[in-house]
């Protein structure tokens, strides 16, 4: 697959590691950790293994190893050291590290077998609030520096969808007897629906009842909801739409459709900070994070 990503600059692999550029040619240097090789004209660049070991490596340093210690041990000793950490006391970790590699690889078998991996330690939860919400955030740094393609982004991102999909989908055997319906959707031209996915699941484990719309919904089609009697509390999540200029015009719609109504709203996401101070007549409320909610919820 020519997406696949073979070769790292030393760049790629701080962005990648957390490690500092300086730091990673030093243990280059002094312990001579990785082996990069050089272009025609004699920049470094690194191969799919060293970046695999130096995550290793990570791993092992931040759990009091020390870099001259590693750097004593053979190749098979780093992995298996590194995975008997993981199974410890770094197992989220460890965790990240591998569905950075499968992503980089599109490598659906690695997520999956760490996934299973995960659950027999933890509940999907727990899962997505220690493991997917940091490996997603480091992966939103990692496509801002370029280190990433759209495509890897994407794959990684669907797979972690399935993830919920499944497991709402395995709570949707009884009748919810909640009065109020929950109607999730995202902005016209959003396509990043992951947290408001994840809210959906939590909405639904917790006894509630929802109507997931997804990506990209024309605000007029709220009006549809108006026809029956249930109380509804629309949320959105805003992560890229409206752009920030539209924003405001975008919350004067939304006050339009629903002033008249006894329904609430919810917004989250990073852009509320820009509309929040405002006045409405309606009931709405903003919230920066999925999980500001979840906490009063």
């Amino acid at each position: 697959m020519n997406n696949i990503k073979q070769d790292f600059t030393i760049k790629d692999l701080e962005n990648i590691s957390g490690i500092k550029a300086h730091t990673i040619r030093i243990w280059e240097k002094r312990y001579n950790l990785l082996e990069p090789q050089r272009t025609t004209t004699n920049i470094r660049y690194y191969s799919h293994k060293n970046l695999q070991k130096l995550l290793n490596v990570v791993l092992l340093n931040k759990n009091n190893y020390k870099i001259s210690k590693i750097a004593k041990m053979s190749e098979e000793e780093i992995l298996l050291q590194s995975r008997e950490v993981a199974f410890s006391t770094a197992i989220n970790d460890e965790a990240i590290n591998a569905f950075k590699l499968s992503m980089l690889q599109f490598d659906k078998i690695m997520f999956n077998t760490t996934y299973d991996r995960l659950l027999h330690k933890k509940t999907f939860r727990d899962i997505f609030k220690e493991v997917f919400i940091p490996f997603l955030s480091h992966i939103g740094f990692l496509w801002q520096t370029e280190t990433l393609l759209p495509a890897h982004e994407h794959f990684i991102s669907n797979l972690i969808a399935q993830k919920i999909h499944i497991n709402t989908e395995n709570l949707q055997h009884g009748v919810s007897d909640s009065k109020k319906t929950y109607v999730l959707f995202l902005p016209e031209n959003e396509i990043h629906d992951l947290g408001l996915l994840y809210l959906n699941y939590e909405l639904v484990l917790r006894g509630h009842h929802t109507i997931y719309l997804g990506q990209s919904l024309p605000l007029d089609n709220l009006n549809y909801f108006f026809k029956n009697d249930r109380e509804l509390c629309f949320i959105t999540s805003l992560t890229i739409q409206p752009y920030d200029d539209k924003i405001a015009s975008y919350f004067d719609e939304i006050e339009s459709i629903l002033e008249k109504t006894k329904h609430q709203f919810i917004a989250i996401g990073r852009k509320t900070s820009l509309i929040k101070d405002n006045t409405y007549k309606m009931d709405i409320s903003f919230y920066d994070k999925v999980t500001d909610l979840l906490k009063v919820l």
